[in-house]
């Protein structure tokens, strides 16, 4: 394999990227002052930039590196697939191996009743495929009134019109018109920031019946579905409580409303479980999934749809797809990283060496001034930041603020980790070692350090009011 190890020098690449290439979820302008970040190369838990730094990555790039990288398999796969087979569809009346073997295999490992699967490019394009399946299958049913969908406040679905709508983070809402109409967000199960004096217990079943609350203003016979990540993501690692989704599975079997269970982040071993489903204790009548599933290597994702579904949607033609559905590079590739996880025994290192090592390192970090505790489930965890440890407190600042300044204190010190507002955000690739979880709790600690300090000496460590 050609490997490029030669490159211009970095503030020539920053330019370059300032002057032609637009980044998601960033204000252009603002980067272009400061310069990219340019990453050349990555082994194992380890990213390499144009400056030559070594960088733990602690967010598996964006939660889905999930093996590491560098892994040869993947690539000779890819290379393989790409010289038998580049492209076809699966459009009119065709299918081919890679596609048909991948559908197999996952409806070998998803939960029972889940055996048919709709491929897509992504998490976003699978939760558009979610929002028209469900509506055609009660339309199917002769009840096309039964149309809403109900999401929860600070959920991410995605980004495109549809599955940013079935997301509930407001500041996507408020640009391009989002929220389309038919969509519906109930408030989140964030104890930690919003519970109050309520026991987790309790703010659980409360904010689970907010749900049946909705369905009854909506009307039963309106409401299609809810959709929500086992174990919210984007959102700053959200655990819910206990009696959070008992409770809600309980809600959507009274009104027969589906479950979606948006896998995208929980899916593929990072809850120590193949899916987050079955770590909670839900049963979802379509799975999103995407990211793991491929470990990041291809663009691929796609809906795991139940049996009633299917049998409802496979009797018309559903007029619905994407150029790239099931595309055989990418089901290649995914195909193979399920094997090498079944055949490297990747859910048992995470249950029983990597898991336990985070969480122990985690522990530890909770203890810092500056952090208020620690969400974790398997190896997704969040530390939320804080002026007061006893009373949760926000920061007087922007929320966000202090994030910000850990994340760039992170970079500072060759660590990745994300901030969601004032939360830490930690989802390594499965296959860290309990000495590299060590060199990442070294690295965190002192970004965590060097945060305090900064927010000392600025007489920034205020509880808002």
């Amino acid at each position: 394999m050609t490997v490029i190890s030669n490159h211009l020098p970095t503030a020539e690449l920053q330019a370059l990227d300032a002057a032609h290439h637009m980044h998601p979820f960033t204000t252009n302008n603002e980067l272009a002052e400061r310069g990219a970040r340019v990453i050349t190369s990555g082994n194992g838990v380890y990213l390499r930039d144009s400056e030559g730094n070594e960088i733990l990555d602690a967010m598996a790039g964006l939660w889905c590196v999930n093996l590491g990288y560098g892994r040869e398999e993947l690539v000779k796969v890819a290379a393989r697939q790409m010289q038998e087979l580049p492209f076809y569809n699966t459009f009119f009346n065709t299918t081919h191996t890679p596609a048909i073997a991948l559908a197999a295999e996952l409806a070998k490992l998803a939960p029972e009743g889940l055996n048919h699967v709709f491929f897509a490019g992504s998490g976003s394009e699978a939760n558009d495929t979610n929002l028209r399946m469900v509506r055609v299958y009660w339309a199917e049913k002769g009840q096309p009134e039964k149309s809403h969908i109900i999401s929860r406040l600070n959920g991410y679905h995605g980004s495109t019109v549809g599955s940013g709508s079935l997301g509930g983070m407001t500041y996507m809402h408020a640009q391009g018109g989002l929220p389309i109409p038919g969509i519906h967000h109930i408030g989140q199960p964030d104890w930690w920031a919003e519970g109050g004096d309520m026991t987790p217990e309790e703010f659980g079943l409360a904010r689970a019946q907010e749900l049946e609350a909705k369905i009854l203003e909506l009307g039963p016979e309106k409401v299609a579905a809810f959709i929500g990540e086992p174990v919210q993501g984007a959102g700053g690692v959200i655990v819910p409580p206990s009696t959070y989704w008992p409770e809600i599975q309980r809600i959507c079997d009274k009104y027969d409303v589906l479950i979606i269970a948006d896998e995208v982040i929980c899916g593929f071993g990072r809850t120590g479980n193949w899916f987050g489903s079955t770590t909670m204790g839900i049963k979802p009548h379509i799975m999103t999934i995407a990211k793991g599933l491929s470990s990041g290597y291809m663009p691929i994702g796609g809906s795991i749809v139940c049996d009633e579904i299917a049998e409802v949607i496979n009797a018309v033609e559903f007029n619905h797809g994407y150029t790239y559905s099931g595309h055989p590079v990418c089901a290649a590739v995914a195909l193979e990283n399920l094997r090498i996880m079944q055949d490297d025994n990747i859910l048992d290192h995470v249950n029983n060496v990597a898991a336990p090592a985070l969480h122990a390192a985690l522990t530890k970090l909770a203890d810092h001034p500056l952090v208020g505790g620690m969400n974790v489930k398997g190896m997704m965890a969040s530390l939320p930041l804080t002026p007061n440890k006893e009373t949760r407190a926000k920061f007087a600042a922007d929320t966000g603020t202090a994030g910000f300044m850990c994340r760039e204190r992170c970079f500072a010190n060759n660590l990745v980790m994300r901030h969601v507002g004032d939360r830490m955000i930690i989802s390594p690739p499965l296959v860290i070692t309990p000495e590299e979880i060590e060199i990442f709790q070294k690295r965190a600690k002192l970004a965590l350090d060097d945060t305090y300090k900064a927010l000392k000496d600025g007489d920034m460590l205020k509880s808002a009011s």
